[in-house]
């Protein structure tokens, strides 16, 4: 929903300076916000008050209680009067609902589980025109999360990597998981590793990095039979990860 607001501004007779400053600067961090978030759309001053103590905004909510609210946390609410306007749709608008682009939801982050899987002998394929490739197998290691933990499932678990000329890694990982449940769980998931060519000698040499001086990042899909669990088939997941010398670390996300 779109709504016209009018704020005008009263500062209280003998407010100190310093607080009248301190509001307004808060008050400009909070439209920067709003602006930020899709809520402010416009501001504007009016041609009678150019002393800027009215103002009038186009804003976007969901509904007039979540507009009530945004209203309520701005630095100067107490010290300005508000009038609210909700606006629809006029017939003659140009841009119409037949071309306006739709607001879409912003996705967000819910953690699913973090894995902590130790690795086995590399199978060296050697140097191929795509880049060098090798198996990585995971030869076990755990999962653990709000709703599901358990152990990974050797023998059926492993990164079929590219090692491209720069040092970047992509990874084709396979890993089955069995629950504490006994639920088996199909994760497929491709990824990508990279960073300085400092960084990723250490890396390379088995050296233990801070997993913030490189980008370590997948996207997976989860394939369960397991009834209690058949949200995982319906989802979208993403790994932030982490690359030791014998084991490797992914905290995976539901995207909602």
């Amino acid at each position: 929903m779109e709504f016209l607001v009018e704020f005008d501004i009263h500062i209280p007779e003998g407010a100190p300076e310093s607080e009248v400053e301190q509001r307004v600067s808060g008050e400009v961090a909070a439209a920067e916000q709003l602006a930020r978030e899709g809520h402010l759309v416009r501001l504007w001053t009016p041609n009678h008050a150019p002393d800027g103590k009215k103002a009038l905004g186009l804003f976007r909510a969901a509904s007039e209680a979540e507009l009530d609210a945004l209203l309520d946390a701005l630095p100067l609410s107490d010290w300005m009067q508000i009038s609210v306007t909700p606006l629809e749709p006029h017939p003659n608008d140009p841009t119409s609902s037949r071309t306006r682009a739709p607001q879409l939801p912003r996705p967000h982050l819910t953690l699913v589980y973090r894995l902590e899987a130790t690795l086995g002998e590399v199978l060296d394929l050697g140097e191929f025109p795509q880049g060098h490739r090798r198996i990585v197998p995971w030869t076990g290691g755990t999962f653990t999360g709000p709703k599901l933990s358990g152990k990974i499932v050797p023998g059926a678990s492993a990164d079929w990597q590219t090692v491209l000329h720069d040092g970047t890694a992509l990874g084709d990982i396979r890993y089955t998981l069995c629950t504490d449940g006994g639920d088996l769980l199909y994760v497929e998931s491709r990824g990508v590793r990279h960073g300085t060519a400092e960084v990723l000698a250490r890396l390379g040499r088995g050296d233990d990095v801070d997993p913030t001086e490189y980008t370590f990042r997948t996207t997976a899909q989860i394939a369960t039979a397991a009834p209690a669990f058949d949200w995982l088939n319906k989802g979208v997941f993403i790994s932030v990860a982490s690359r030791q010398a014998t084991r490797v670390i992914y905290d995976t996300y539901l995207v909602g």
